[in-house]
């Protein structure tokens, strides 16, 4: 409940500064009449992109696997659809965004495949004329870590760093999210997508939010709600630009997957907590992105076959250098990671110590297709009730095509 007034306490603040008013008639009101004239559905717009994989080149340890990152790591892999997404989106009036974005590829194990799951459902509802303060209702990303946010369409390693992915599993869940950015940034924002610079997206230079905690698609187990802020601002410096940013969060999460005979408190229920930063030089053409963050969370204890909270920290960083020839795109690049703690979303919050190097290339012949190679050397220790002593080390050739529509 103290995080809830704490929440409410600052937008109402941030409201009265901002002189707020949803009954004030401004010219640029009038300007925007014809998006008002229109029907809603007049407004609405389709986009997607497809990614299949093929992981199982060059693979020296079929017993490496990474649940978190890709199902089709390891074992007789073959052929894999890793997302399938359609997105419906528009500015139904001027100051109300819908996003819908379900995914058609989800794979909630290993042996089930292909199956139809939420994964965005949110609308914007501008608290300004122009909408530089806004609130975001319903399932959406939570404003932790840059690569978090960042698009699968437009990251260039094929899967997040385990270290702030971890965080928060598909990145999203369902709450209520202010978002504050000037509109010069808001469109900086815009175009270091649109430019091919493999930008975040706009999740404004300051974020406040108030969501469940037990991350997309999951029940609340508990009455406490997790809290989450960031601050982050993309300077532009001669020809470059480049983006520090600060983040943090605060809950309390509860786990719902869990062996017979493992042991765990009464309620089932673990401080979770976290603080992350991040640096971004954009790839024009170098380009380096860099993350680390520290925090508590709950993780397996094999000594004591039981989950305690623990401390957890790790980070990454990839560098880039984007190459444009005869209308065509090179981005080869380069990433190197580290985490040492639990998942809270994974069976009994399996205990990790994670170290890879990954080295690619995304190849864009045109905006519609990308093709991804690159190759993996992974060290891995995992570890819950049942595999107490599992480290598991290998490396793999990893294919993706990509279809952007």
């Amino acid at each position: 409940m103290k995080h809830i007034n704490l929440f409410v306490i600052v937008l109402a603040i941030i409201l009265l500064n901002t002189g707020v008013s949803f009954s004030q008639v401004s010219k640029d009101t009038v300007k925007k009449s014809a998006i008002a004239s229109k029907k809603w559905f007049e407004s609405i717009s389709i986009r997607g992109y497809a990614q299949v994989r093929y992981n199982g080149l060059l693979q020296t340890n079929e017993d490496l696997g990474c649940e978190q990152c890709d199902k089709s790591w390891g074992g007789d892999n073959g052929f894999f659809i890793r997302r399938m997404r359609v997105i419906i989106y528009g500015q139904i009036s001027p100051r109300v965004y819908l996003y819908v974005q379900p995914d058609f590829a989800s794979a909630p194990s290993s042996s089930t495949l292909h199956f139809a799951q939420l994964r965005d459902a949110y609308f914007d509802l501008g608290l300004d004329k122009d909408n530089e303060f806004r609130l975001r209702i319903g399932q959406s990303k939570v404003p932790y870590g840059f690569e978090n946010m960042q698009s699968s369409q437009n990251r260039l390693p094929l899967d997040r760093a385990d270290a702030l992915n971890s965080a928060v599993t598909n990145e999203r869940d369902l709450g209520v999210f202010f978002y504050y950015a000037p509109v010069k940034i808001r469109k900086r924002y815009s175009s270091l997508v649109n430019d091919g610079l493999k930008g975040s997206g706009d999740y404004g230079v300051f974020g406040l939010g108030i969501y469940n905690g037990q991350t997309a698609n999951r029940p609340e187990l508990n009455s406490n709600r997790h809290i989450v802020t960031r601050l982050s601002y993309p300077f532009e410096w001669k020809k470059q630009i480049f983006e520090p940013g600060i983040q943090a969060y605060k809950g309390d999460y509860t786990l719902s997957s869990l062996s017979s005979g493992v042991k765990s408190n009464a309620t089932k229920t673990y401080l979770d907590e976290r603080v992350g930063g991040t640096f971004v030089l954009y790839p024009k053409p170098f380009g380096i992105l860099a993350e680390y963050n520290v925090g508590t969370g709950p993780e397996f204890d094999k000594l004591a076959d039981s989950i305690t909270n623990q401390r957890l920290h790790g980070g990454f960083i990839t560098a880039s250098y984007k190459i444009d020839f005869k209308g065509q795109t090179l981005i080869p690049f380069v990433r190197y990671q580290k985490y040492d703690g639990g998942k809270k979303h994974e069976l009994d919050a399996r205990s990790y110590e994670v170290e890879e190097l990954e080295i690619g290339a995304e190849w864009q012949p045109n905006k519609n297709f990308e093709l991804v190679v690159m190759y993996t050397m992974s060290s891995r220790r995992y570890e819950d009730y049942a595999n107490q002593n599992n480290y598991q080390r290998g490396n793999l050739l990893r294919i993706q095509a990509q279809v952007n529509f």
